[in-house]
């Protein structure tokens, strides 16, 4: 019996590529926006890799909080890689056509991201409730086999279930392969099967819920629980509480609201909203945190804050002297 390619369309014409219409001509202002989107993954890149790089190197780091800390910069790392680079030759290109495997390899990369970041947010939370609200059973509850359990649970779980969506996703029979997106998206391919996709929709729903839905369930409960604390404490544990919460409370809020312009895009219909917004929505998705989170946990919180300004200074004065 003949197998079928997974990339067919009812005629037999195989889909070897995918064409990303989103793109339209800069004209000579194509260099201008190459030369600030490579600043700003300069930018994501150098913030990132310092921060895993101090977190890894200074053992008074090795503190559950740090751990999620440096998954969160590795997976900014790992989801900015399978966009940027793309992004940056596609810029600068007149065709904006993707090979099919390629294609899907950037989908499972980065809808991993999305997945292992808002996991891992959940998985932060859990830690601020025990610090706030079990001070006294904290290394118990944080023990090294839990915290590895809950940083690596993410990244197995993303590994497992892209597996299936991939799978299902490639093995379609498409009746077209234009994507109306400047990178590779699963939903906006499922749109272009030829047949009825009811089942992969639901699956695709049910999906969403445990990747998205559950882990901000988990993180509202936990931050509920110590709100209930902080309300009933003094005011020494209330700061305390404001102190180390608010900077993971900022960087959920922030991953939220980009979620929820990803999912509307792909979604519903956004032919109405003007091109460039759409654009922005869409790449504000892989822009928030890398730019943000670094920004915010390098600021906010003292150990690293002061950590990174003396590497800083001694590089600064290394760098003088030898001049």
């Amino acid at each position: 019996m003949q197998v079928q390619s997974p990339f067919r369309q009812h005629n037999s014409t195989p889909v070897s590529s995918f064409v990303l219409t989103a793109y339209f001509n800069l004209g000579s202002l194509r260099w201008l926006f190459f030369w600030a989107l490579l600043l700003l993954y300069l930018l994501m890149i150098f913030s990132n890799v310092l921060l895993v790089c101090v977190i890894a190197l200074n053992r008074s780091l090795h503190e559950p909080m740090y751990m999620f800390l440096c998954s969160l910069f590795i997976n900014e790392l790992y989801g900015s890689a399978a966009l940027f680079p793309f992004l940056l030759v596609h810029i600068l290109r007149d065709v904006h056509t993707v090979p099919a495997p390629l294609c899907f390899i950037q989908i499972y990369v980065m809808h991993g991201y999305g997945i292992i970041q808002l996991q891992t947010l959940a998985g932060m939370s859990y830690d601020r409730y025990v610090a706030i609200c079990h001070p006294l059973h904290y290394r118990v509850r944080m023990s090294r086999n839990r915290t590895a359990a809950l940083i690596l649970f993410p990244w197995i779980y993303s590994m497992f279930s892209l597996g299936n969506t991939i799978g299902l996703s490639s093995s379609l029979e498409l009746c077209g392969n234009d994507i109306d997106k400047v990178y590779c998206g699963n939903y906006p391919i499922v749109k272009l099967a030829c047949y009825d996709t009811t089942i992969l929709n639901i699956y695709g729903i049910v999906a969403t819920f445990n990747a998205i839905v559950c882990p901000l369930i988990v993180i509202f409960y936990m931050y509920f629980r110590i709100l209930k604390v902080c309300w009933r404490g003094e005011r020494r544990t209330r700061q305390k509480a404001v102190n180390t919460c608010a900077p993971h409370l900022a960087s959920v809020l922030n991953f939220s609201v980009a979620a929820v312009f990803e999912i509307l895009q792909g979604r519903f219909d956004m032919s109405r909203v003007p091109k460039m917004l759409r654009i922005f929505l869409s790449l504000y998705f892989f822009l928030c945190q890398p730019l943000f989170n670094p920004l915010i946990y390098g600021l906010v919180l003292t150990n690293i804050r002061l950590i990174c300004r003396g590497l800083l200074l001694r590089v600064f004065r290394r760098g003088k002297s030898d001049s």
